[in-house]
């Protein structure tokens, strides 16, 4: 038998983060993917409930937000348990082996910041583009050159 699943889709919502009784670690999430379009067809999509442990649900809850890009591997799952009304209710979710942040909440956070920054800026006024912290760092681990312009060959 082969149950894999390979998807890549947009947080609906921020995930949500709970402990079961043990102290486990799991986040719920759910994927939104496009259909493909067809013609002048209005755009459609499907939503998949997901589910992370451990590690990987508290990476997910730290990293990750509402919009944030993911691609999850994992394999899929139904279960069914009786409501507070007494009704069955039928669950069908990715339970994710492993989640690859394409997109995450630091960043787009910096973005959205770099953005407003920009934007309030008066027209004719010079801003100094704000570097990110890792970017500083790194740069300044790198040695500089004396390169004299007979070295370069062309």
């Amino acid at each position: 038998m082969i149950n894999r699943v390979v998807l890549v889709g947009r947080m609906t919502r921020d995930p949500e983060l709970r402990r079961t009784q043990n102290g486990s670690a799991v986040t719920g999430f759910t994927l939104a993917m496009n259909r493909p379009k067809r013609n002048d067809e209005e755009q459609q999509a499907d939503y998949i409930s997901c589910v992370t442990w451990n590690k990987v649900a508290e990476n997910v809850e730290k990293y990750c937000s509402k919009g944030s890009l993911v691609g999850v591997e994992g394999r899929l799952r139904s279960r069914t348990y009786d409501n507070a009304q007494g009704q069955r209710v039928y669950v069908t979710e990715v339970v994710c082996d492993s989640v690859q942040f394409l997109e995450t909440k630091p960043r787009d956070k910096y973005e959205e910041q770099q953005y407003h920054q920009q934007a309030q800026a008066p027209a004719n006024s010079y801003q100094q583009p704000v570097q990110n912290q890792q970017q500083d760092n790194f740069m300044n681990e790198q040695p500089s050159y004396n390169i004299m312009e007979d070295d370069i060959q062309f």
